[in-house]
């Protein structure tokens, strides 16, 4: 399978591999297609998982006639995929989730026709090789493995990780403020800590010497504790938010569940210590969706400044943490994860073949770490 990718030292676009960059497309995999030279291709087809209309896992369909990607802008690469990971993103757009805005970022001014982007091929992050480079690409060349992942990991390990760091990187240090120097001592709450973001955001904060509180269900205890957190709150043994009212207060909380638990959590903060409420669900995407991208946004700026107004009275910040694409920050992943200090946490593998079905595991929620495809097997390369 093979992936476009712009190419620079960072990226700003949504799908997100080691190169740490937006690719179009995600799960696909290569059919004859070995060479380097466009021009020398056999093919312009390969295997992918396409969607034709938005709606639950039945849309979901296997092509062998997917159109191969090409090199359009001279800092674009293609990237040979071996593994992809599943995050619950790619279930919620492959219901359509997102689909006006990301519309009106592919066609501003309208020119296309509704349904335009289909056959759409979903999907965020991967592990791959690079097979071919546009002119003003320096940084890659082909036969990197993008960009550059952890040595110590496979390809599947590797394809685990990208989305989530990037996520937890940009919740927990560009907007709660935390660095591996300032973080010793430094008390964090994770709600919902046995997911992908949690599992990472636990070893990223444990590596730079903070304290993590974390709330799971009992049977993921374990694996919580394992990678590091200091204490386990079990929400399903009663309100959780008793328990943690029992603890000393935090300096930082990442929501992962959102919902009702912002109606409590902030009370579990520091006050007037500058501490901060970072939750990763909000109604961004949902507001431009319904309202159109300026009226959306204007909504999201309403709800968002009258909630930190709120807070902010009682001495506590309340934010909206983004996912948000990073070279940099990929990197300082990269060597953390070659030092043995994060681990990738992979749930279960599916084959290429079984993407439906990776699809209903990750739709299924209570998730353990990642679900991640092999598209194409060491042995292959």
């Amino acid at each position: 399978m093979f992936r476009k990718v712009v190419c620079a030292r960072w990226f700003s676009l949504h799908k997100l591999s080691w190169a740490g960059g937006s690719l179009k497309p995600a799960l696909v995999k290569d059919g004859s297609l070995r060479t380097l030279s466009t021009s020398a291709r056999r093919s312009t087809v390969m295997q992918a998982w396409v969607i034709d209309k938005y709606g639950n896992n039945s849309v979901l369909r296997y092509t062998k006639n997917a159109s191969f990607p090409i090199i359009h802008y001279p800092n674009e690469v293609i990237v040979k995929v071996n593994a992809a990971g599943l995050n619950p993103l790619d279930i919620n757009m492959r219901g359509g989730y997102g689909a006006a805005t990301l519309a009106m970022k592919r066609d501003p001014l309208s020119i296309n026709k509704a349904g335009s982007e289909f056959p759409l091929i979903l999907g965020r992050d991967v592990s791959g090789v690079i097979m071919e480079c546009g002119l003003d690409v320096s940084y890659f060349k082909p036969g990197d493995e993008v960009s550059h992942k952890p040595k110590s990991l496979s390809h599947v390990d590797a394809a685990s990780l990208p989305y989530v760091a990037a996520t937890a990187w940009s919740a927990l240090v560009n907007t709660g403020g935390l660095n591996k120097d300032n973080s010793a001592k430094k008390r964090v709450l994770i709600l919902g800590g046995s997911g992908g973001v949690g599992t990472f955001a636990i070893q990223m904060l444990k590596s730079w010497g903070a304290h993590v509180t974390v709330t799971c269900s009992q049977n993921a205890e374990h694996l919580v504790r394992g990678l590091g957190a200091d204490d386990v709150v079990d929400y399903t043994a009663g309100p959780v938010e008793r328990k943690l009212h029992t603890l000393e207060k935090f300096d930082v909380i990442l929501d992962n569940i959102g919902g009702e638990t912002e109606h409590w959590a902030l009370s579990l903060l520091k006050p007037w210590c500058g501490a901060k409420y970072v939750t990763l669900v909000t109604p961004f995407l949902r507001n431009t969706d319904q309202l159109g991208l300026a009226d959306g946004m204007m909504q999201t700026a309403v709800t968002v400044a009258t909630k930190a107004l709120k807070h902010i009275t009682k001495g506590v910040h309340y934010r909206w943490g983004f996912f948000a694409p990073s070279g940099p920050a990929l990197d300082d992943v990269s060597e953390m994860v070659d030092a043995g200090k994060i681990r990738a946490v992979v749930e279960e593998q599916f084959s290429f073949a079984q993407v439906p079905k990776a699809f209903e595991k990750v739709e299924k929620g209570h998730a353990r770490g990642k679900i991640v495809v092999t598209v194409t097997t060491e042995q292959e390369e």
